[in-house]
């Protein structure tokens, strides 16, 4: 069975706004941690179905390859990353954007995941795993919400 993360934070911007900031090339630069050891090695499309992303990811010598497929897209409202190889035993991740009225919207990462190995993955790095992605998203939305809040631009 699959964990369950989600992150879920009002922005005070038009959805359209939201979801064009996040189709933009050099979003998933801009919402990457500065302390996660990242690299963006090949992208091929942008977030629509069939588009990949293939990155690198962890620090020297463990880097490791992680190749997510782009489902699920709907205009302004989400488009899911699916871990086709990568450090996961399962990992789908849903971006959702939901109009809230008054110009603003509600972002949401749902993320369903597996650790490798099993019940001993989820044992020795369940914690480890769900702190990392509180720290991750929480930083990802503080930067959406700067990026966006009363701008009234596209700041990629």
């Amino acid at each position: 069975m699959p964990d369950l993360f989600v992150k879920r934070t009002r922005i005070p911007a038009p959805v359209e706004r939201v979801f064009a900031w996040h189709e933009a090339p050099g979003a998933l630069e801009k919402l990457t941690p500065p302390w996660e050891p990242v690299t963006v090695v090949e992208r091929h499309g942008s977030i629509r179905d069939g588009d990949r992303t293939v990155l690198r990811v962890g620090p020297r010598p463990f880097r490791l390859t992680w190749v997510a497929e782009h489902q699920g897209y709907l205009p302004n409202r989400q488009f899911r990353d699916v871990q086709v190889r990568g450090p996961f035993a399962r990992w789908e991740h849903t971006h959702a954007f939901e109009p809230d009225g008054a110009g603003g919207c509600f972002l949401e990462d749902r993320i369903e995941y597996e650790l490798p190995f099993g019940w001993l993955g989820r044992v020795l790095g369940g914690a480890f795993t769900r702190r990392k992605l509180e720290r991750m998203f929480a930083y990802r939305h503080a930067v959406t919400l700067r990026e966006l809040a009363g701008s009234g631009e596209n700041k990629v």
